[in-house]
């Protein structure tokens, strides 16, 4: 009786803290009529990708058309041929406006088929068609020149009704001001959250009206008059942090309402990007380049135009199988518990509960954030490998409390899977240090190892009545090698990792063609990019994980040999 009703006490506590911690949230003034003026839209569902050439199918962007006629005015596209031949007709069914757009890339016979279809599509729809952009951001990946751009952009002119213009990050304007002549209305790109130095959330939409009167007052000296449409702008939803500018739900609903309030104040012409969650972005700029979309890539609605919005929706779920997982546990570990004194019942029962909710919560967010078949394989090997962390630790942590000598093979098992986490994460530590610029930091691999470790440590220091937790790698575990010279190097391993992640980190600052523009002074470009690495929560998140890791490998590898009751 008394360990079931321990039980419930704790599962309570933690759906409270739940609910409190994923109140809704609110982000601003609501979207007049709950409409956008404009949207980007890739129809592509997952499986599907564009440069593999996998299109959705006609029935498929017909229900998509449907569904974003209740979001927005016009819609934004980026091809004219294969797969998305057949927008313009459909959004006339929806009274929806388009931007066309042709894609300009490598390939030259590709771009001569893209602006054949631009053109037809616009003559034949210019009822539906208003405004047509030749190339996405061509200049910024290097495929054309700008004396190629050009010549499609004046062909296109001459064969259409409708404006034309050039969509590139806002820089490309500035680096190439005679494009400004050639285009009927400038497109430019500004999306905060990729800036050589990153914009937090709070300021974007007053960076946003910055750059838009800087390309302003700048073609209005080339060609006075011309008018502007900010053709890309948005922010992610998930992914790794960069600077100040963390992804999350609300950040991107605050981020598209604050960025709507100036376009309104300042009679701006805005575009959102974008529509969908592109699944196949993952593949080249992981996490975070698959999360801009109003919709998730299964069309569910990431976060709503009006009224308060929720970080996490599915948290009374997690919540559920958290207490299910704990409910399920506590009748495992009933018998062995009852001669326990309520402190210690306590003691293991809040133990059990933290890593069910870390390892439902981890799991949870690993299925979502992947978007294909081995992404998917990777997040269930991810997913197992934290189910045996947590049945090996929780298995421990009863014995501590019961004074157990713990099973040689439970122990060595505990320590093999400590081994493969800390080799997988060297190695995702190194592709952050190395190019982390689309690298997530891979919290699923660690969170439960590491709060295993530091619940590990606060039971032995709790029944050795010891102050601060006792991070002992092999006293935690119970796992006694011959040599413990073995656990100093993978913690001095681990350490030079973690340095290397830093110097990466603020590396990737210094380089930034923007930011050396904007900060040409050695020293002070130094400073803030130590600042913008140092101040980054999920940067100092992986490394307070890699600290313990290291701490209690160090530990274990400078004492003497665990023995006897310790163990």
């Amino acid at each position: 009786m008394k360990i079931a009703l321990f039980a419930t006490l704790i599962i309570l506590l933690n759906g409270l803290f739940g609910y409190l911690t994923n109140m809704p949230q609110d982000v601003g003034l609501d979207v007049p009529n709950g409409k956008l003026n404009s949207l980007s839209f890739a129809p592509f569902r997952e499986g599907q990708n564009p440069i593999l050439e996998q299109f959705p199918t006609p029935e498929q962007i017909d229900e998509d058309l449907k569904l974003l006629a209740d979001k927005t005015h016009t819609i934004r596209t980026y091809s004219s041929s294969k797969g998305m031949k057949v927008i313009p007709e459909l959004a006339r069914k929806y009274g929806l406006k388009i931007i066309q757009g042709a894609w300009v890339g490598f390939v030259k016979k590709d771009i001569r088929t893209e602006i054949e279809e631009l053109v037809y599509a616009a003559n034949t729809y210019p009822d539906v068609i208003k405004r047509v952009v030749v190339g996405n951001e061509v200049l910024l990946r290097g495929e054309r020149t700008p004396e190629e751009l050009v010549e499609y952009i004046r062909e296109v002119k001459s064969r259409v009704k409708q404006p034309v213009s050039y969509a590139d990050v806002w820089s490309m304007y500035m680096q190439h001001p005679d494009l400004i002549k050639e285009v009927d209305f400038i497109t430019i790109h500004i999306l905060p959250y990729w800036e050589d130095e990153p914009i937090p959330v709070e300021k974007a939409p007053a960076h946003i009206e910055r750059i838009y009167k800087q390309v302003q007052k700048e073609a209005e000296t080339i060609s006075p008059g011309k008018p502007i449409l900010i053709g890309e702008s948005g922010w992610p939803s998930e992914g790794r942090q960069r600077g100040w500018a963390i992804p999350s739900v609300v950040n991107e609903a605050a981020f598209t309402r604050g960025l709507l309030k100036v376009a309104a104040d300042n009679q701006f012409d805005v575009n959102i990007v974008e529509a969908f969650n592109q699944s196949w972005k993952s593949e080249l700029e992981g996490v975070v380049g698959a999360n801009w979309g109003l919709f998730s890539v299964d069309r569910k609605e990431v976060f709503p135009l009006t009224g308060k919005v929720y970080e996490n929706v599915k948290w009374f779920d997690q919540f559920v199988v958290a207490s299910l997982i704990m409910v399920l546990v506590v009748f495992c570990y009933a018998k062995k518990l009852q001669n326990l004194s309520s402190t210690k019942v306590m003691t293991f029962l809040v133990f059990v509960q933290i890593l069910c909710a870390f390892l439902v919560f981890q799991a949870d967010k690993s299925w979502y954030t992947s978007y294909d078949d081995m992404q998917r394989l990777k997040a269930v090997l991810i997913i197992l490998l934290n189910i045996v962390a947590s049945g090996l630790l929780i298995y421990r942590a009863n014995n501590l409390l019961v004074g157990a000598v713990t099973n040689k093979n439970i122990t060595t098992a505990l320590n093999l899977v400590y081994l493969v986490v800390i080799t997988l994460a060297l190695y995702k530590t190194y592709l952050l240090a190395v190019d982390g610029r689309y690298v997530s930091f891979p919290f699923e691999l660690v969170v439960i190892p590491v709060v295993g470790l530091v619940g590990l440590g606060c039971i032995r220091s709790f029944i050795g009545q010891i102050a601060l937790p006792n991070l002992n790698f092999n006293g935690l575990i119970g796992y006694s090698p011959k040599y413990g010279q073995q656990n100093k190097q993978i913690a001095w391993l681990i350490l030079f990792y973690a340095v290397g992640l830093v110097i990466g980190e603020i590396r990737a600052f210094m380089v930034g063609r923007d930011f050396i523009e904007a900060y040409p002074d050695l020293g002070e470009r130094l400073g803030l990019a130590v600042k913008f690495t140092l101040t980054n929560c999920q940067l100092l998140g992986w490394l307070l994980c890699l600290a313990v890791l290291t701490l209690s490998f160090l530990v274990s590898g400078t004492l003497k040999q665990m023995h006897g009751r310790n163990l």
